[in-house]
């Protein structure tokens, strides 16, 4: 079945981002950025392909990832692990081939207060101190991936996540 989709004008017209610039991101590194059109629970659907259709070993695969099990705004990146119970992991880990040995970045986005349903909280919007910890994590995010593209995984990792964790013990006397 072939379907087509009409942009018709009472509905927005999408943007198109092109980014122009010379080769290179960090170095002479080669990067692609994937963001999976996707729902979360199906992730490893457009994440597996595109890893096959680049013949990327995992151990060339980073995926980013929340995690309510760190606090807001504190980043881990692990080599490798199981999917703690996050959907999207458990998706890219099946389309792995049940692999798991591809590394992550782990952006906390801290527990539900008090009896909230988790798949609520992870729905709803950041209140503004957690949208500022997260924008600020975000940026700490980027430039440990660019580090990970100078030094590699082993040696950016425990870098990276000797600062997140000073960082953490910080943050754990702050309110979100």
């Amino acid at each position: 079945m072939i379907t087509r989709r009409c942009f018709c004008s009472s509905a927005p017209r999408p943007w198109l981002f092109v980014g122009l610039g010379n080769p290179g991101f960090v170095g002479d590194a080669p990067l692609l950025l994937a963001k999976p059109q996707t729902y979360m629970n199906l992730s490893g659907e457009s994440t597996g392909a595109l890893a096959a259709y680049y013949k990327l070993p995992l151990n060339r695969v980073i995926v980013f990832h929340d995690d309510m099990d760190l606090p807001c705004g504190v980043l881990r990146l692990r080599d490798k692990g199981g999917h703690g119970s996050h959907n999207g992991l458990k998706s890219v880990i099946y389309h792995f081939r049940g692999n798991r040995e591809f590394a992550r970045l782990r952006i906390g986005i801290g527990k539900p207060p008090g009896q909230m349903d988790p798949k609520a909280f992870l729905l709803q919007k950041f209140n503004a101190s957690a949208r500022e910890r997260i924008d600020t994590a975000l940026q700490e995010g980027v430039e440990g991936l660019k580090l990970l593209l100078l030094k590699g995984l082993t040696e950016s990792a425990r870098r990276f996540n000797t600062e997140q964790k000073y960082k953490h013990i910080r943050l754990q006397t702050m309110p979100t």
